[in-house]
């Protein structure tokens, strides 16, 4: 696999990254620094998501999220001993590494987004289902609009009965912005 991110971007990120997380396992900052040290390495890693699913790969997890500390896979084999993988990248450099970072917000990141890459590794059926919940996220986010659009078009025509015009203004601003937000993200 070629690098698609650049090693001074990968660069840059960790040490942003560095600086602003802790790491539940100090070991994972060493290999981090590592990293950092041997461009030739960072050459042949890849930040990613489900790294799992990698033929070889290391989960690192910071201090403020509720994820497994670290781990290893290699193959079919999994391990938390940090000094292994450490070994592992000493001794096969050339080989691809995947890397998931497990911290807060990381999916609204835009500094881990600049280096992250697909994963090649994930099954079909995984990318499947992913597509369906966007599917399905989008048809949900869009019966809610439609439920509450309905609902102030009806609060509005009572407000009207009732001669209040206060909450008509009031209600008719709530339209008008809604319908301005969805003009927005069209």
């Amino acid at each position: 696999m070629k690098a698609m991110v650049p090693v001074a971007a990968k660069k840059e990120f960790l040490r942003w990254f560095l600086k602003r997380y802790r790491l539940k396992r100090r070991e994972c900052v060493w290999i981090l620094n590592y990293l950092l040290s041997n461009e030739h390495l960072l050459t042949n890693v890849h930040f990613t998501n489900e790294a799992h699913h990698c033929p070889r790969a290391m989960i690192i997890s910071t201090t403020e999220v509720d994820s497994i500390p670290f781990r290893f896979y290699k193959g079919n084999l999994m391990t938390a001993d940090a000094e292994k993988s450490f070994h592992d990248l000493r001794l096969h450099p050339d080989e691809d590494m995947f890397i998931q970072l497990n911290f807060k917000h990381s999916n609204k990141c835009p500094e881990y987004a600049s280096v992250a890459e697909e994963n090649p590794y994930l099954p079909e059926d995984l990318l499947k289902k992913k597509k369906d919940q966007q599917i399905a996220e989008k048809l949900l986010e869009e019966s809610f609009t439609l439920t509450t659009n309905d609902m102030l078009l009806k609060r509005i025509d009572e407000a009207l009965d009732n001669g209040d015009r206060e909450l008509f203004i009031s209600l008719t601003a709530m339209l008008n912005e809604m319908k301005k937000d969805k003009d927005i993200s069209q």
